[in-house]
């Protein structure tokens, strides 16, 4: 079994990778021909939309890794069935069992493949890519926005522990590329949401530790009430630096521009935690999480779907239609998929049940396929 288990493991690795290679030049060269429209604006130039469609190719990798899985198995067990050689295989007695934990051994590589890229590798290369493309441009990343990014952090007694103090809404006008703040305003409430302290500032810079430096900055102080007899209590001051404590950091801001498919697990935890915290609604990025957890394991689901095209005889049809047959399922899983996060979020579905019914749907399809063919 040792043998035939290397002999499965070389023929599909060797298919998956060349099904993945064609999927990757197929949209590759789409995203070329999209970002030639951008070319020669500032100072994007070819070379720059070369390397930024070269840098989107990992989140490629993770989104078709299940659907390249699926086509390349295929096409190895049809193989093996247009030659007899599965047939030879059962005769040799290979149970449907023993075929099952071979694919299962393989398709858990693909599950660490896909883990890697889609924790480490995509998510990253994502950041790089989008950072390099307004640099080239000369834009920043909030100029969409006619009033600038705006967010909500909790103000706590010992900066980011103890005791809430009340909350903190900050906007940003421009968002640079090396992650600077430009045109920063800060409105501070207390716990009964009377306005406390304003915060205007031309420049803000992360130091780290949760700390931004505020550069240029102007504070006006308001008294708890707002009567004739308290106006004159609103104290006004400018001073060359500030530092504020805040949960808001660079990674969170780049949250609000991420497309959430795109980004890890712990980018997603962080940033719902931040959202629960403040009271606002995280459904989207809980989905998202639930979906980046259990979209690895989606390999083996797809592996399970493959097995019974090596029951088939030639009759059945040609390679060529079973090849057809798993692009079509492997299509319509990726659209179930997408189909379910949508409805999740419009239903407000439980997070982990959105993510996890298409997958359960698949393979439940799969087992009965596996068992129908193994009776027949």
């Amino acid at each position: 079994m040792r043998i035939l288990q290397k002999y499965f493991a070389v023929e599909i690795l060797r298919a998956v990778l060349f099904v993945m290679v064609a999927l990757l030049a197929l949209f590759s060269f789409f995203d070329l021909m999209g970002e030639l429209q951008t070319v020669n604006k500032g100072g994007y130039r070819l070379q720059h939309a070369m390397l930024y469609v070269f840098l989107g190719m990992p989140g490629y990798i993770y989104e078709f890794m299940p659907i390249a899985v699926l086509i390349g198995t295929i096409y190895v067990l049809a193989q093996f069935a247009s030659n007899s050689e599965f047939t030879i295989m059962r005769a040799a007695s290979m149970s449907t069992g023993m075929a099952g934990t071979m694919l299962l051994k393989i398709g858990l590589l693909f599950v660490l493949l896909t883990f890697l890229f889609g924790e480490v590798i995509a998510p990253n290369t994502s950041k790089l890519a989008e950072r390099m493309k307004l640099t080239a441009l000369g834009a920043s990343e909030t100029q969409e926005f006619r009033t600038g990014l705006w967010t909500k952090d909790l103000i706590r007694e010992h900066g980011l522990s103890g005791d809430i103090t009340g909350s903190r809404f900050l906007n940003v006008k421009e968002i640079l590329p090396n992650r600077q703040l430009k045109d920063v305003r800060m409105y501070e409430f207390d716990k009964n949401f009377h306005l406390a302290r304003e915060v205007t500032a031309k420049n803000a810079e992360y130091i780290g530790k949760n700390i931004w430096h505020l550069s240029d900055v102007s504070e006006t102080s308001f008294p708890k009430t707002l009567s004739s007899e308290d106006i004159a209590n609103v104290k006004s001051q400018k001073v060359p630096g500030l530092d504020v404590i805040s949960e808001v950091t660079p990674d969170i801001l780049s949250v609000l521009f991420a497309d959430p498919d795109r980004m890890s697990a712990v980018d997603l935890a962080t940033y719902t935690q931040h959202l629960n915290d403040n009271k606002q609604d995280s459904e989207r990025y809980e989905i998202a999480f639930w979906k980046k957890m259990t979209y690895p394991f989606v390999t083996l689901v797809m592996m399970a779907l493959a097995l019974p095209f090596g029951y088939l005889h030639v009759r059945s049809g040609g390679i060529s239609l079973k090849i057809f047959s798993g692009i079509m399922i492997g299509m319509f899983f990726y659209l179930i998929n997408r189909l379910f996060s949508h409805l999740g979020l419009l239903n407000t579905w439980p997070p982990m049940v959105t993510a996890l019914v298409p997958s359960i749907l698949f393979l439940g399809i799969a087992l009965a396929g596996i068992r129908y063919f193994e009776r027949h």
